[in-house]
């Protein structure tokens, strides 16, 4: 059934103020490219088309998977119960479908572009790096591989003298997009310099601190959970980090005495899936001097807080973490 309007409530002697409407923001279209061999090779744009006088790969309308990545769920039944019990979630992997049309002003052109497209998709030679940029400058990437799409078809709908279309399958494994720019928080415990000095041309954005306390403010501007990486530089004796959910590792303190990281040296713990070390500059392994269960844990997205506690060997040790924020789409 129609449900009514209801009238604001208020003095009617006094009128309605007037809504201000938005704002529009002019906004130019989203640039797409399109980078094989792991990432090192030619980046090809996908919406470089000038005009008909210049050949060109151009993305058409019909993409799919390039939003949201997909969710998987996990229950549990109970034969005494109705329904089922929510247990969890995590994403699977992406597939994209990219349509492109591919137009060249001689029949040679649209050869070379189509030998060059198929060469750059070739998965023996390394994952492909989807660009997109919208007018704010931000880049966001998704890293692909090509499954099918390109076989080839004939018939007069697809193909031409000077033309062909296709439409690109391809997986992505890790379905979350990533920026170049790095977040990066560091803190000093006494006095000294920064790790990374005066430099200014490195793709982050960074906090530096001399800390008062043991629990320290993060930002993760992503859309999920990160996995940050540590440095650790020397002298400590020992430490521990740990989050709101009570999650830690660390080094505890030498039964010899002597110190966790010496002095000179920067241990760097990668929590990353896939990776999970913790070793210095000269490749030394310090995974066996973690305290008994560790749990190297994420750091959620926005803003949270982190529990530091170090004990600095005498002079001058600092923690530096290292984000790569994720994003559900570009």
């Amino acid at each position: 059934m129609p449900i009514p309007a209801v009238k604001r409530l208020g003095d009617p002697n006094v009128p309605d103020p007037s809504p201000t409407p938005p704002q529009r923001v002019h906004w130019q279209n989203t640039y797409v490219s399109i980078t094989g061999s792991n990432g090192q090779g030619e980046e090809i744009p996908l919406t470089g088309l000038v005009s008909k006088d210049w050949p060109a790969i151009v993305m058409q309308p019909g993409a799919t998977g390039l939003d949201t990545p997909p969710w998987e769920l996990h229950s549990e039944d109970s034969p005494n119960l109705d329904g089922g019990m929510f247990r969890g979630a995590r994403t699977t992997q992406r597939e994209i479908m990219i349509p492109v049309f591919i137009y060249g002003v001689d029949r040679k052109t649209v050869l070379d572009l189509k030998r060059k497209l198929i060469a750059s998709l070739n998965p023996r030679n390394g994952y492909c790096l989807l660009k997109f940029q919208e007018s704010d400058g931000q880049a966001r990437f998704l890293t692909c591989y090509y499954k099918s799409g390109m076989e080839g078809n004939e018939s007069e709908d697809t193909a031409g003298f000077k033309w062909v279309r296709y439409g690109i399958q391809m997986t992505a494994f890790d379905p979350w997009y990533y920026a170049k720019t790095l977040q990066v928080a560091e803190w000093t415990f006494g006095t000294g310099v920064p790790f990374f000095g005066p430099a200014k041309f490195l793709p982050f954005q960074m906090s530096v601190g001399l800390p008062q306390t043991n629990i320290l403010p993060v930002v993760n501007p992503g859309d999920i959970e990160a996995w940050p990486v540590w440095d650790i530089k020397g002298p400590v004796n020992s430490f521990a980090l740990s989050n709101t959910a009570g999650k830690s590792f660390g080094i505890p303190a030498q039964v010899g005495g002597g110190p966790a990281v010496p002095a000179g040296r920067t241990l760097t713990i990668d929590t990353r899936p896939g990776f999970k070390t913790l070793m210095d500059e000269q490749g030394t392994n310090y995974y066996g001097l973690l305290s008994p269960d560790p749990q190297l844990w994420t750091v959620p997205a926005g803003r949270s807080t982190i529990e530091v506690d170090l004990v600095s060997g005498g002079g001058t040790a600092a923690v530096r973490m290292t984000l790569t924020p994720r994003y559900d789409s570009y």
